[in-house]
């Protein structure tokens, strides 16, 4: 069963391939970045090296999208906590990652793309990226249908405080009283991953609410006494960005025995992972009958159904009928992460066909993404668009787009990288599509406060 997107049929689309509108104040984002972190040399250091990070544009969003959005994580979020899904995902679960601290999973990534048949879940994520980013974007926009569009992002100073309160919410989750005094931000080669900026700016951001705030690669780590320490001090909770998943590599070793141990507050940490990013999970989550057995509530496995591509693993005995019909279908790796080793089915050939068959797995019904049209160099063009929730305990922090080509988001599209979202109607698109078309001014509209009550 394969879904699809038709641009001129997602109710947003209208706006977003009738509108070019640059609404990135780059000088208004140096500025807030500079502001942020005190450093004059922040922008152009760490961003104008990385000139795909963030687009030009704001993507359009209709409100009655995220409303569905919303519903998915909700449902999604419900039935994670059902006893019969957690002993489905536990069976494959590394033994490491079956054990629960209590951390729930800061930032956690629910990415969608916008089908003709709403809004289409494509993948989990439990170490997303971008938030901080996104929030400082989020200050340096500028709406050119502003009479058409009802921003309802947040209060920054909010924001701040909300993240803050995440960390310390995740120190209870595991420890019930207290607050972590200090933290660490761990990443292999941290100062040279893509998305270091943002551990610059949540370092800031962690320090301003009274923590000391490290940022570490695993190696500086060791764990002696009973304690994980980095330079001789103590790290009390670590905010992991690495991508071995179950701590498996031999130079994680010190941050898995603290993990073992509960020495340490990780988040995410292998068992958020493995209940709620593995691509295996899909398999579940889009199995109306199954979901059914397990006593489900049938409101959301409608939800669900709508809302989840079906997915199955790629076994020996669906090979041949997954190779026949691989138009139909993405092919993720379950422990994948990043879109790595994911590959459309129509690109497919026979070599990586192979591969996969080899490897473990899944075939998720393909939903094409909507497009975005941007002006790179008087020439109008299109960016396929990914739509991210950011969300702690199914609660949305922040709402944010990726405009990329080709088959997956890669953050080095030209015209491409991290934009904001900006949410609209569907009774007002066609009279912001005039006005896009006839405005020759920029409106400046600061973002308002989002209303987060669930």
């Amino acid at each position: 069963m394969t879904r699809n997107s038709e641009p001129s049929l997602v109710p947003s689309a209208p706006l977003n391939v009738g509108c070019v509108c640059m609404t990135l104040d780059r000088a208004a984002l140096a500025a807030a970045l500079i502001q942020e972190t005190g450093d004059a040399a922040f922008y152009s250091r760490l961003i104008e090296s990385r000139p795909h990070l963030f687009a030009d544009v704001a993507v359009f969003l209709d409100a009655a999208e995220l409303v569905q959005m919303q519903r998915i994580v909700e449902a999604i979020e419900a039935v994670i906590r059902h006893p019969a899904y957690g002993a489905a995902v536990l069976a494959w679960t590394p033994a490491g990652a079956v054990r629960d601290f209590g951390p729930r999973g800061v930032f956690m990534g629910y990415d969608f793309h916008l089908g003709r048949n709403g809004p289409a879940l494509i993948e989990i994520n439990t170490n997303a990226g971008g938030a901080i980013l996104n929030a400082a974007l989020a200050r340096a926009q500028r709406s050119c249908c502003s009479d058409a569009i009802t921003p309802e992002f947040m209060d920054m100073t909010a924001f701040d405080t909300d993240i803050a309160e995440m960390f310390a919410k995740e120190w209870r989750h595991q420890h019930e009283t207290g607050s972590p005094a200090t933290i660490a931000i761990v990443d292999d080669r941290p100062g040279e991953q893509y998305l270091y900026p943002e551990f610059l700016l949540m370092q800031r951001l962690l320090q301003r609410h009274g923590h000391e705030v490290w940022i570490a690669d695993p190696s500086e780590l060791e764990y002696r006494d009973g304690c994980l320490r980095r330079s001789g001090t103590r790290i009390d909770l670590v905010y992991n960005r690495l991508t071995d998943f179950s701590l498996e590599q031999p130079e994680h070793a010190a941050l898995r025995a603290a993990y073992d141990d509960a020495s340490v507050v990780v988040t995410p940490n292998p068992h958020n992972h493995a209940l709620f990013a593995d691509k295996r999970n899909l398999t579940l989550l889009s199995d109306s009958t199954l979901l059914a057995e397990w006593g489900v509530d049938p409101a959301l496995i409608r939800i669900l159904s709508a809302g989840v591509p079906a997915t199955e693993r790629v076994t020996p005995d669906r090979t041949d009928r997954f190779w026949s019909n691989r138009k139909q279908f993405f092919f993720k790796p379950s422990s994948g992460f990043g879109s790595r080793a994911a590959y459309r089915g129509d690109k497919l050939t026979r070599t990586v066909w192979q591969e996969i068959c080899q490897g473990d797995y899944v075939a998720q019904a393909y939903v094409a993404p909507s497009e975005r049209l941007i002006e790179f160099d008087g020439e109008k063009q299109r960016r396929k668009i990914d739509v991210r929730l950011y969300t702690y305990e199914g609660r949305i922090l922040l709402v944010a787009a990726r405009l990329y080509q080709g088959q997956t988001t890669n953050m080095r599209t030209i015209g491409g990288g991290f934009a904001p979202v900006l949410l609209t109607t569907t009774a007002g698109l066609s009279t912001a599509c005039q006005m896009c078309a006839n405005r020759t001014e920029v409106i400046v509209s600061p973002p308002t406060r989002m209303d987060r009550q669930r």
